[in-house]
């Protein structure tokens, strides 16, 4: 619901609490990836920049923060008096800013588009029920394990719920959004459904190969930020550019 407000307000505020919640991920990324000596600083303030960019710019402005941040990171790891593994530093490093600054950068594109409040809203309920459905769904259904050497417990009839309760929840939701084409409700759901579960898995991966369970204690029992936004890092992005392509 604290979501929401922000997306309703736009603007500024909508810009600020992208950022704050980006810099929340890249801190636990860096600290997740801490063998890799990632340069935290510089990914928070490519982040933020990113987010100003897109708010303040628009698509350009946030390619060009983007591609910034490459020499940044570098003079960045030349200026450690500590140069271990710099190839490792600058790609951790990297990573934080493209993988989450550019969802969050997105973000708030996409709340810039036409009936952007709507559709960012559409996009954080698909994504979430899209979760919930895949939670739910493997519970009860669960038999075949989808990926079992990076998250064992999800399953193949968890995605397959978790996709239709996607593709549910906006097209309904656009029932109510006389804006909103009921072809386009169905484009987008179906992104939330391919591209929910990849960002589930992607942060997955990560998570293993770093050996920890969450990604940060910022929620308690329910994991960072990170736990909390992974499946949205890839579906805000693909959203925007459905959205962009087929508004009128």
């Amino acid at each position: 619901m604290v979501a929401i407000a922000f997306v309703d307000f736009g603007g500024l505020a909508w810009m600020a609490v992208a950022a704050v919640m980006g810099t929340a991920c890249v801190i636990e990324l860096s600290t997740m990836l801490a063998k890799w000596r990632p340069v935290t600083v510089v990914a928070v303030a490519a982040v933020a920049g990113m987010c100003v960019a897109a708010q303040f710019g628009g698509e350009h402005a946030l390619l060009g923060a983007a591609v910034a941040s490459v020499p940044v990171t570098f003079l960045a790891v030349l200026w450690r008096s500590d140069r271990r593994r710099p190839t490792l530093a600058i790609a951790a490093t990297l990573l934080g800013v493209m993988w989450i600054g550019f969802a969050v950068a997105h973000a708030v594109l996409l709340r810039k588009a036409v009936h952007g409040d709507g559709i960012v809203i559409d996009v954080l309920i698909g994504t979430f029920l899209s979760d919930t459905g895949a939670y739910f769904g493997g519970r009860l259904f669960g038999r075949r394990p989808l990926a079992p050497e990076i998250s064992p417990n999800k399953t193949v009839e968890g995605l397959v719920c978790g996709m239709i309760t996607a593709i549910l929840a906006v097209f309904c939701a656009g029932l109510y959004q006389t804006w909103l084409p009921h072809g386009t409700a169905l484009a987008l759901g179906l992104t939330i459904a391919v591209m929910a579960p990849l960002g589930d898995l992607f942060e997955s991966l990560l998570k293993r190969d770093a050996g920890t369970k969450d990604a940060g204690r910022l929620f308690g029992a329910h994991g960072g930020a990170l736990d909390r936004l992974d499946s949205i890092m890839f579906t805000i992005v693909a959203c925007y550019y459905v959205w962009t392509a087929l508004a009128h």
